[in-house]
């Protein structure tokens, strides 16, 4: 799964690596703690026009009367997003990116305590999770959702988690936006790996109120 997770590239710097146009309103950057029902930066593709653009991470079915009215949905699975309810529309035809700098995972130690771990990108600055959305109308404004999706994990993220986040590499992201046809489902499985790298980090950004560019450094 993915339920924490750092985004520090700047939003010019983003835009350009994306080749999107950014929005105005983009959530403050950067940020080592990013939690959900927060704002956060995403990429959509509107006839091969790209956006980056904030969003809520936390899907909102169209049938939830509040955003609180069912489960919070930060992750969809890869294996049942097709049929689910709640994301097969969007798995169709509402695609997009979530870059990250980095996630967060824990494992537990013989006593039961929460030990944090950093991962990231085995070479270069930015991660791409292929992510699902939705507008949920039923509000004074409408509200511009999302989810992750995740896969199970590949051999060296099981040590840590049975979960991973889906990484699209930047020659996917086309495929997954939607601009190069049919055939997205193809793309959701564990990256290579030697793609990501992890470092056990203080256990501060155990809390979510945590900040700052401590939270990512190795103990």
């Amino acid at each position: 799964m993915c339920g924490r997770f750092a985004i520090t590239l700047p939003d010019d710097a983003m835009a350009a690596l994306f080749e999107a146009s950014p929005a105005n309103d983009l959530p403050h950057i950067p940020n080592y703690n990013v939690c959900p029902t927060v704002q956060v930066h995403t990429v959509t593709s509107d006839e091969g026009v790209r956006r980056l653009r904030p969003m809520r991470w936390g899907f909102v079915p169209h049938w939830y009367k509040t955003p609180t009215d069912g489960p919070l949905l930060i992750n969809a699975r890869s294996e049942t997003i097709a049929e689910k309810p709640a994301f097969r529309t969007a798995a169709r035809e509402r695609r997009c990116l979530v870059p990250a700098t980095g996630f967060y995972e824990w494992t537990k130690d013989s006593e039961g305590n929460r030990l944090p771990w950093y991962i990231h990108p085995s070479e270069g600055e930015m991660l791409a999770f292929a992510g699902v959305w939705q507008v949920w109308d039923k509000g004074e404004e409408p509200l511009v959702t999302c989810a992750i999706v995740t896969t199970g994990a590949n051999q060296k993220m099981s040590s840590i988690h049975h979960r991973m986040p889906v990484i699209l590499r930047a020659e996917d992201w086309p495929l997954w936006l939607g601009e190069a046809g049919k055939g997205a489902a193809t793309l959701m499985h564990p990256p290579a790996e030697d793609a990501l790298a992890f470092h056990r980090v203080d256990r501060a950004v155990n809390s979510n109120r945590a900040s700052g560019p401590g939270l990512i450094e190795p103990v």
